[in-house]
């Protein structure tokens, strides 16, 4: 693929800054354009990343109808999400939208309604199944390696004091800590088992803003025939996400002959994602004299060829212009959107 996808970014917030940076190592992505709710704010943005000044709008509507991009990023706030992507897509823009996909999934399955009726490509910005670790932990899952897999047990957690204007502890904008990081939590799980939960639910703290600020959520994943043998028995998943708590934001797979972590499943490095192999001693029991213990604990990295927020703009546009399948499909947003919406009916009725 010789000519890079244009991007165009909509709104310059945090994320934006995030995903720009990683652009700007990309191979098959570039930034083109901005937009933002004020000219000042898009051309401070602009000035930033060495975008031409008569690329960057004051409007989100200018941007969408530029017509030097090929496709718009979404970074808007998650009540804005599904309608400028579906602007976006009828003005004839691919689109990289940021998770949560939408507000919940009567939106988003308008946004990919709207995607098929232009021809559109849309895919939800889950960064972290972008980087190549995420295949390579499911593969060395789905080999045997560790036997069985049996538990997965995953958190995603920060302690933050921005909380005045921030979107994050707005609930009527879409704030909360299960859309804002639950959502990976669940993406991972439904990852690695490769199907949906059977079961699902939450408790939670509500902050005084109305939102939840943290909160744990337990699934089962029922025997399934259709996936591969270490994969085909029941898995349960405990789930960790907060917004005013510290918690090592890692990633651990339970097997029933050995286990594997990964330290920083979120946001891996380019310079090289690990995951760690690992077994337990026996249970006393089970232990005859002089009998080994457990294997040393074995370390693998997987490199990506560019940092993470590049990696995934260069997947999109691979996708956009090659036809390489999509790193996160229709069918893996609109499942994880009924999860979030199940879980976030459990969390209202309880608060």
């Amino acid at each position: 693929m010789e000519t890079p996808l244009r991007f165009g970014i909509l709104g310059t917030g945090n994320i934006a800054h995030q995903f720009a940076d990683g652009v700007a190592h990309a191979r098959h992505s570039s930034i083109a354009a901005v937009g933002s709710r004020s000219d000042e704010s898009a051309r401070a943005f602009g000035a930033e990343y060495e975008i031409n000044n008569a690329m960057c709008f004051g409007s989100y509507d200018q941007l969408i109808a530029c017509d030097a991009i090929d496709a718009v990023y979404v970074s808007l706030p998650n009540h804005l999400h599904a309608p400028w992507t579906i602007k976006a897509l009828e003005a004839g823009k691919h689109v990289l939208c940021e998770k949560p996909f939408a507000m919940d999934t009567a939106e988003a399955e308008a946004m990919f309604a709207a995607s098929q009726r232009t021809g559109k490509r849309l895919m939800e910005a889950f960064m972290y199944r972008c980087h190549p670790l995420m295949d390579a932990v499911r593969d060395e899952v789905t080999s045997g390696s560790i036997g069985e897999l049996r538990m997965i047990r995953a958190s995603f957690c920060y302690r933050t004091s921005n909380i005045d204007q921030n979107v994050r502890f707005q609930p009527d904008i879409g704030g909360g800590a299960l859309m804002d990081i639950g959502s990976y939590c669940l993406s991972f799980a439904r990852f690695i088992a490769g199907r949906e939960p059977s079961a699902a639910h939450i408790v939670g703290h509500q902050h005084a803003t109305g939102v939840d600020d943290y909160a744990t959520a337990v699934l089962r994943f029922d025997e399934d025939p259709a996936q591969p043998e270490p994969l085909r028995g029941t898995i349960t998943a405990a789930l960790t996400f907060g917004m005013t708590v510290q918690l090592n934001n890692t990633a651990h797979l339970g097997g029933t002959d050995g286990h594997l972590q990964v330290p920083i499943p979120w946001k891996p490095p380019a310079s090289g994602g690990t995951y760690i192999l690992g077994g337990q001693t026996p249970p006393r029991q089970d232990l005859a004299d002089g009998k080994p213990g457990p294997p040393e604990p074995k370390a693998v990295t997987i490199a990506s060829p560019a940092p993470l927020y590049g990696q995934q703009a260069d997947a999109f546009a691979l996708a956009v212009h090659a036809g390489t399948p999509m790193p996160v499909t229709r069918d893996d947003t609109l499942g994880n959107m009924r999860l979030i919406n199940e879980l976030n009916r459990q969390l209202r009725a309880a608060f």
